[in-house]
């Protein structure tokens, strides 16, 4: 078995990576050409990538290390081999949303994000597979295929989406960081359950021209790293304002809400949690009970406020004369918003507005909430037979993600298994929207108590 070329980036993160090129110790083309091999080798068993674009990879390393050698500096992100969800346009590259469905005309050219990627002289590797249309938090994928979760090399789990390519990409070394997006957790969930730490930004922070429009009210993007501090210095890099620092952990005060959040835990999420919270209370944090009654109403709003605008942006037309093309997961939660009517609709997204504003009022007196990111530990993939015989259900929502959407606030999710051992567990910090600098902050805290978490092993999928 040939060894595997190591990643690039594993030591020293991408604030290390930057200091490195500079130093002339590597160049980006080698740290190109190490995920292609990493990518060649491992990702016929994980099957993460959507497409490869090897060449203009190739391309454009080499024009960045003229430019570095040259004198011209693009910035703190120049060089980093960057993976992007396969719903974000990118030009050259195909845009499949996750499906056979041709939905070009509703996505349209490479957006602001992705250009603002180039400019800061990110390298793109490929697309990463998501699920259909990004409607699903499984990260199941029937039609274009399932990622494999890298934490288990025998039995295929779940690794959640629906940017599952993203996390499963990240888990496994196979780019410097990926570009997921989250409306009700498509970045969280896939970072909890693939063993990696994702950012959900505020509504609105980058902008989502050039990304198919899942539910447009609340779509956000945001990258899946190996760290806090690899968030931290994307944010930095591609909005111009200093790298957020992490704060001293004592005089944090942290709500810890009673309900919805901390509900139907299985045993591994729940001791690995309580585990989580007493290494932050003994740091110096405040852990205070919140009562957060509003958090009752996000499941019933879910099933249908998302159903409606996932419906809108697709269209009832074309929803219906491809369904039976449809991955049957997505095929059923589209079927919720066809018969919705008007003033429901209105009256959700009134209530959506009113929500932000309760948050907002609610997180006055906390730097954040902490809650689990998902209640379970990546459970084994279903066949599509399997699929099809459940009967259509909200449940698969996890409540503690589309909250955090519904509610107007940023979030992230940082790995915590290292602190009980077994499957990936997410912590889900939640702040205030607008305060995405403050969160990243505080994460960077969490990540120097928590330590940094344990690796997938990948021999395995060689």
């Amino acid at each position: 078995m040939a060894a595997l070329v190591p990643d690039p980036m594993a030591a020293g993160g991408i604030a290390g990576f930057a200091v490195r090129i500079r130093r002339g110790e590597i160049t980006i083309a080698a740290a190109v050409e190490a995920y292609l091999e990493r990518i060649a080798a491992l990702d016929g068993r994980l099957g993460a990538f959507e497409h490869v674009a090897t060449a203009p990879a190739r391309a454009a390393a080499g024009a960045l290390d003229a430019l570095l050698a040259a004198g011209i500096d693009l910035g703190p992100l120049m060089g980093v081999p960057v993976a992007v969800k396969d719903i974000i346009a990118t030009n050259g590259m195909p845009t499949t949303a996750g499906s056979t469905v041709d939905v070009a005309d509703l996505i349209g050219g490479e957006g602001a994000f992705v250009r603002s990627l180039r400019h800061a002289g990110c390298v793109i590797l490929g697309k990463v597979k998501t699920v259909e249309f990004a409607a699903g938090g499984t990260g199941i994928n029937y039609v274009r295929g399932t990622p494999w979760n890298p934490w288990d090399a025998e039995t295929q789990r779940e690794p959640s989406g629906s940017s599952s390519g993203s996390g499963v990409a990240m888990a496994a070394g196979l780019c410097g960081f990926a570009v997921g997006s989250d409306t009700t957790g498509s970045v969280r969930g896939p970072a909890a359950h693939c063993g990696v730490f994702g950012l959900k930004t505020t509504k609105g922070l980058w902008p989502t021209d050039g990304v198919y429009p899942l539910v447009p009210t609340l779509d956000t993007l945001g990258p899946l790293t190996r760290t806090a501090a690899d968030a931290a210095a994307i944010f930095s890099g591609l909005t111009g304002t200093p790298v957020p620092v992490p704060p001293p952990a004592r005089g944090l005060r942290l709500g810890r809400p009673s309900r919805l959040f901390f509900e139907g835990l299985d045993a591994h999420v729940e001791r690995t949690m309580t585990e989580a919270l007493a290494r932050l209370a003994a740091a110096g944090a405040e852990i205070v009970p919140l009562e957060l009654p509003e958090a009752a109403e996000v499941v019933e709003s879910f099933v249908d406020f998302l159903p409606i605008e996932m419906i809108a942006s697709l269209g009832r037309e074309r929803f219906l004369a491809h369904r039976a093309e449809m991955d049957p997961l997505v095929a059923a939660r589209g079927d919720a918003g066809l018969d919705v009517s008007a003033d429901t609709y209105a009256r959700l997204l009134k209530r959506h507005h009113a929500l932000c504003g309760i948050a907002q009022r609610r997180m006055l007196g906390f730097d954040g909430w902490v809650a689990p990111t998902r209640p379970t530990v990546p459970a084994p993939v279903i066949s599509r037979a399997e699929a099809e015989a459940r009967p259509p259900t909200p449940s698969n929502l996890w409540p503690n993600t589309p909250a955090v959407s519904y509610f107007g606030l940023c979030a992230s999710s940082t790995p915590i298994h290292g602190l009980a051992g077994g499957l990936p567990v997410g912590l889900q910090l939640m702040c205030p929207g607008g305060a995405d600098a403050r969160l990243l902050s505080i994460a960077r805290t969490f990540e120097e108590i928590f330590g940094p978490p344990p690796k997938p092993e990948l021999a395995p999928f060689l």
